[in-house]
């Protein structure tokens, strides 16, 4: 391990926070988000039984899925900390003194604001059975298009404050011009079609559904930020004691 490259063992951390973080994400999503996916399949049911027609037959069982969709948020998650340590790196190249700590929590956040929140917010999850699949395409590309909003507002933001940090600009003013770059990206994400399928579930329903979700998705970021930055200080302090015993050997 001592032999790997600082970038390699950068990366290994990004995808073990990553893979981590996925998996507190299932178990909020299965605590918060499983009794309203339960109550959306039985409506679905319950409105096939009424028009006369029946419940297409489940291929896998729900344990099956539930396992499938663990798997899959733990390498979502891997995957997202790839990047996420890639884009740590470049920022700790241009500031090596930068805590690592500090770093992590702020790079969660932008994460999470520019690439969730945001199109969260103009499109917000829908319960299974909600949603026409010949609109899937449309959804998709509606959906892209408030992603790559949410990242360019972030980032966006990110340049602005650091030109003002340059200039001296007070911390109030430097915070407040971010936010407010934040919320034109937000405001722009209305330009774009709504959804264009009725949501005729509960409001209950689509309200625990929607909470779950969001939940699950903040999980994923803000864990792997924790948990990121206590490896990256780990890290850091082993490092600082190499080089200790280094010089130490060398006098």
């Amino acid at each position: 391990m001592s032999n790997m490259s600082p970038l390699l063992r950068l990366l290994g951390r990004g995808a073990l926070a990553g893979a981590l973080a996925g998996l507190l994400a299932t178990a909020v999503s299965f605590l918060l988000g499983e009794p309203s996916i339960n109550e959306a399949i039985a409506l679905e049911e319950a409105a096939a039984h009424a028009d006369g027609g029946e419940h297409a037959a489940e291929v896998f069982s729900r344990a099956t899925q539930q396992f499938g969709l663990g798997v899959a948020s733990v390498l979502t998650g891997a995957a997202v900390g790839l990047i996420f340590a890639l884009v740590y790196a470049i920022r700790h190249r241009e500031d090596p003194a930068a805590d690592p700590w500090r770093r992590s929590l702020w790079l969660a956040t932008a994460g999470f604001v520019g690439l969730s929140l945001i199109p969260f917010l103009r499109y917000p999850a829908q319960p299974p059975a909600v949603g026409d699949p010949a609109t899937i395409d449309f959804r998709s590309q509606i959906y892209l298009g408030a992603l790559l909003i949410g990242a360019a507002a972030v980032t966006a933001a990110w340049q602005l404050h650091r030109r003002l940090l340059e200039r001296g600009a007070a911390p109030q003013l430097r915070q407040l011009a971010a936010v407010a770059v934040v919320l034109v990206g937000l405001a722009a994400t209305f330009l774009l079609p709504g959804n264009p399928d009725p949501n005729e579930a509960p409001a209950e329903l689509i309200w625990s559904f929607r909470v779950g979700s969001l939940a699950a998705i903040a999980t994923v970021w803000f864990g792997l930020g924790a948990i990121f930055g206590l490896l990256s200080l780990r890290a850091a302090a082993t490092a600082k004691r190499r080089d200790a015993d280094h010089a130490d050997a060398a006098v």
